[in-house]
């Protein structure tokens, strides 16, 4: 059997965008989507497990484009986000899980080889104990988004909160790597200084872990902190920072220090913010990039 760089379990999505004005649009992604993106982009061989209904397969045929391999695990529904705008304050939403592909379980996993894999959830209705459980004693090397822990879905209303859970300690010591944005991060630990809440996961349990805000990403490994500024001269690439951060980091990390891992993801992000859509770039864009930043 062979074995893979790097595996991105969760679910593709589709995102309705309701404005308070104007008409509403949907289209799909999801973070498997954009960390598979940067890894087969940057040469790391890929899977994807991904559960969702088989009729909306179409979605994964950029991953596979890639070189990616892509694993279904067949649901009935492919999840479905709504989001709201009640007025004209765009920091004002709300959040409707209109439909779920539902918890990965275990006997539903392949069983493949991978050096790293990432839980890349979208909120708490995707991945739980037990195979979080599953996988860390499987794989050498485990990360997950803490997005998939602090999203909590209310079943009755659909509604998607961001709330603290109970269960952070636990899964943050089963954790090689976490990821998380400085608003996560505040509602896990209670700090909104990115170091003090990268040092609380880590005495959690957590070795390295990767925090990102809107002008740069700090990570904490090897009881050191490192911090890189992004260097974009455009935010129209803005949706899906964070995921684009910790898939480059993850990529570069298989073979380099935790300092040149974050330099290598903030330089890549940095690349993806300018231009619309998943990261299209090459390895050689972002060496050259990492070169460029560093004379600035």
């Amino acid at each position: 059997m062979d074995t893979f760089d790097i595996t991105f379990i969760g679910h593709m999505c589709f995102n309705e965008i309701v404005p308070y004005r104007g008409k509403s649009n949907v289209s799909y992604g999801g973070s498997i989507l954009l960390s598979t993106a940067v890894s087969s982009g940057v040469g790391k061989r890929t899977a994807v497990i991904v559960k969702m209904a088989e009729s909306d397969k179409y979605m994964l045929k950029s991953m596979r484009e890639l070189g990616a391999d892509v694993y279904i695990i067949p649901s009935k529904d492919t999840t479905y986000i709504k989001v709201i705008y009640p007025d004209e304050n765009v920091d004002n939403r709300e959040f409707l899980l209109e439909k779920n592909a539902g918890i990965i379980k275990i006997n539903e996993m392949p069983k493949i080889k991978s050096k790293y894999v990432h839980l890349a959830g979208i909120s708490n209705t995707e991945f739980d104990m037990d195979l979080i459980k599953y996988l860390r004693e499987r794989y050498d090397h485990l990360s997950i988004d803490m997005q998939s822990i602090v999203r909590h879905v209310d079943m009755t209303t659909h509604k998607i909160s961001f709330v603290d859970d109970a269960r952070k300690k636990e899964i943050s010591s089963l954790m090689d790597g976490i990821k998380l944005d400085i608003v996560e991060a505040k509602i896990l630990t209670g700090f909104d200084d990115m170091e003090e809440a990268a040092k609380v996961f880590e005495s959690w349990g957590c070795p390295e872990v990767m925090i990102t805000h809107s002008s740069g990403v700090l990570v904490r490994a090897n009881s050191k902190t490192y911090y890189e500024k992004f260097t974009n001269k455009s935010d129209v690439g803005r949706t899906g920072r964070g995921d684009t951060t910790f898939a480059a980091y993850l990529s570069y990390r298989m073979s380099h220090n935790a300092a040149e891992s974050t330099r290598f993801a903030a330089a890549l992000v940095s690349i993806k913010m300018e231009t619309p859509g998943p990261f299209s770039g090459t390895l050689e864009d972002v060496i050259a990039r990492m070169g460029n930043d560093n004379k600035l």
